[in-house]
């Protein structure tokens, strides 16, 4: 009979060799981006026509590190990891005081793939995958209306299947709220259909609060590249329950606030239990340097009352000059205009009451 310290060593032996045929690497990458944006209608409730000009530590993408992880476990197998997390370059801070991804997996040519972790959520994967806002940066992060549907983007406690057939894509994603008192169970999922220069998905995903309510977002859109050409369009909607809790408020105002990706302010905010948002979006490859792109973004939100009853329009234009296949310049305009009882700068209390906004950045950004 083999001796337990021989079959002990028989097995580390195997171990290393198995570990010796396996093909690993570990990736690390980034993007540092760095703007100067200028903005009107940024001052007091008493005088709100004053300018803001900053540099700001994302433009065109936010600035952010991370380390990609891949372990060839042999027969079409392999093991995934990543770390992500995001800074401000003007200031060298971190935007969180936690990873913005970190997640784990198992991915093969025959079952997909699976992930575990906090990680992003089905809406976002739809969208920058299939109908985003430029072919060459999903959206442009210093003004992003369509981002404030997307119930903040990724989710914790997260197990996200994906899998392709064809032309097909499918996902599927679950979180456990795990008891928190802000809530953060998820469920939904996505199906695209892709082929040639044309692309079109549609999706869902909701959220519940710690109350138990929860909200209800999905998302259909599509997209036609042909020669320079990029043409996108996309519609999202997000419905809330009634009777909210503040700690649900708090989480809510989270996901829709900010005067970026197109939050309302003033009394109408937080007061509307349904939004709704269209985009329509234009690009040209003029040279083989320079891409060119404009984008007009319609939104509304509504509610019990007449107060939460708001309209807003958007559009932005960008142009981006491509140095190297690292390195790009860009310049951006946008314009913001709110009708109802609404008013800009997004979180309730600090609405300032302005009613439109012009903005202007110019920046340069390193992907390595």
């Amino acid at each position: 009979m083999q001796s337990r310290s021989a079959l002990a060593l028989g097995m580390f032996v195997a171990a290393l060799a198995a570990d010796a045929n396996a093909q690993s690497s570990v990736q690390l990458y980034g993007i540092v981006d760095a703007a100067i944006r200028r903005t009107n209608n940024e001052g007091t409730a008493a005088n709100p026509n004053g300018n803001v000009t900053q540099l700001i530590g994302g433009g065109m993408s936010q600035s952010r590190w991370g380390v990609n992880v891949t372990e060839d476990l042999g027969d079409g197998l392999k093991a995934i990891a990543n770390l992500e997390n995001r800074f401000t370059t003007d200031n060298g801070l971190p935007t969180s005081t936690y990873f913005q991804q970190s997640w784990v997996g198992l991915q093969s040519n025959s079952f997909g793939r699976v992930t575990l972790g906090r990680q992003y959520n089905v809406l976002f994967d739809l969208v920058t995958s299939t109908y985003a806002s430029y072919p060459y940066s999903p959206y442009f992060e210093a003004y992003k209306p369509e981002i404030g549907f997307a119930l903040g983007a990724r989710a914790d406690n997260m197990v996200k299947y994906m899998a392709e057939f064809g032309s097909f894509r499918g996902a599927v994603q679950v979180s456990a709220g795990e008891k928190s008192p802000t809530g953060g169970k998820t469920a939904g999922g996505y199906l695209r259909w892709a082929s040639g220069g044309l692309a079109a998905g549609v999706g869902y995903q909701n959220y519940e609060f710690g109350s138990g309510k929860k909200i209800d977002a999905w998302t259909l859109g599509g997209s036609f590249r042909t020669g320079p050409w990029y043409f996108n369009t996309g519609y999202g909607q997000n419905k809330v329950d009634s009777g909210l809790t503040p700690v649900d408020l708090a989480v809510l105002s989270a996901f829709w606030g900010g005067g970026s990706n197109g939050g309302f302010g003033g009394p109408a905010f937080l007061a509307a239990n349904k939004r709704e948002i269209v985009k329509l979006g234009v690009g040209y490859q003029a040279t083989p340097q320079l891409n060119i792109g404009a984008h007009y973004f319609h939104a509304k939100q509504s509610g019990p009352t007449v107060t939460a009853d708001a309209k807003a329009n958007f559009f932005t234009m960008a142009a981006d000059y491509a140095f190297s296949k690292r390195t790009d310049a860009y310049i951006e305009a946008d314009l913001t205009r709110l009708k109802g009882d609404v008013s800009l700068n997004g979180i309730a209390g600090t609405a300032n009451g302005a009613r439109s906004r012009n903005g202007y950045t110019i920046g340069l950004r390193h992907r390595f």
